[in-house]
């Protein structure tokens, strides 16, 4: 009589890195929440690209590869901007007139990042923090709370702040899919070999973050909101808190940073990082 083996049970599955409460099933790019938000991304990063932007703006992109000088793209990129959106004829792009001009005028892309260096827990934090969500499928952990339990006061208050941000705006997550595009692709020009930049983020309390996982040597495994400034200088880290968190951040997700368009924007040294799990280290200065 022949008798089968044993079965064996079966390997279980890797977990993923990223918590399926932090993320969407969709996004808006070219590699889904999971992989774009683990730990696996940040070790091994590859270009992030949102649907159709670049194919969309070809010209913009034809156009800054003629330029030698970053000072020639960044005035090609806000010079293409303000036409392409009309930024400065609103009446063009629909807006009736006697209807709130100047209030909506200030609702762009400019006004957006302004914003978050002034209050990332305000309006337009909220919807950079909105567009991370839709575009790269990373839910935001906080605004201005805890945003984990969606009937929560702080997860109501962020989707108003949210849509009336983006309420009468001239498809303001249009241009923030360009601008995206265009640091990505200034990025890949003045880093043409690298993958990652070294950057910090002063803290008060490491119980701030999520904390995955501790690892040795001051090591951890976190999960950051959806949006984040960090600084390229850690002496300015200093400044913001006891403790100094450092990470090496993929270069595809670094959202904005301040240089990027020089004389528009103050606090040069901020950098806009897009989140996920990073396994970062904690040091004091």
């Amino acid at each position: 009589m022949t008798r089968n083996p044993p079965s064996r049970p079966a390997p279980l599955a890797p977990q993923p890195s990223l918590p399926a409460t932090a993320r969407l099933p969709l996004n808006r790019c070219n590699l889904p929440p999971v992989i774009v938000g683990s730990l696996t991304f940040q070790r091994h990063p590859v270009p992030l690209e949102i649907d159709g932007v670049r194919t969309f703006h070809a010209k913009l992109f034809d156009g800054l590869d003629q330029l030698a000088t970053h000072a020639e793209r960044a005035q090609l990129f806000t010079d293409y901007m303000t036409a392409h959106f009309c930024l400065e004829a609103l009446e063009e792009a629909g807006l009736m007139p006697g209807r709130r001009k100047k209030k909506r005028a200030n609702a762009n892309y400019l006004r957006m990042v302004r914003g978050w260096s002034f209050d990332s827990d305000g309006r337009e934090g909220a919807v950079l923090k909105h567009w991370v969500e839709t575009r790269f499928g990373l839910l935001a952990r906080h605004h201005g709370g805890c945003l984990y339990e969606p009937g929560s006061e702080a997860y109501q208050r962020y989707l108003v702040e949210g849509a009336k941000g983006l309420y009468a705006t001239n498809a303001l997550e249009a241009q923030l899919d360009l601008l995206y595009t265009y640091c990505q692709y200034e990025l890949s020009r003045q880093h043409p070999a690298e993958n990652h930049l070294t950057l910090y983020r002063g803290i008060n309390r490491f119980d701030e973050h999520e904390v995955l996982e501790r690892r040795s040597g001051q090591r951890y495994r976190v999960l950051l909101n959806n949006l984040n400034s960090f600084t390229s200088e850690r002496e300015r880290a200093d400044e913001f808190g006891d403790y100094i968190l450092e990470a090496a951040v993929p270069l595809a997700k670094v959202f904005f940073y301040n240089r990027l368009l020089p004389g528009l924007l103050k606090g040069e040294d901020e950098v806009v990082v897009i989140g996920g799990v990073y396994e970062v280290g904690i040091s004091t200065f």
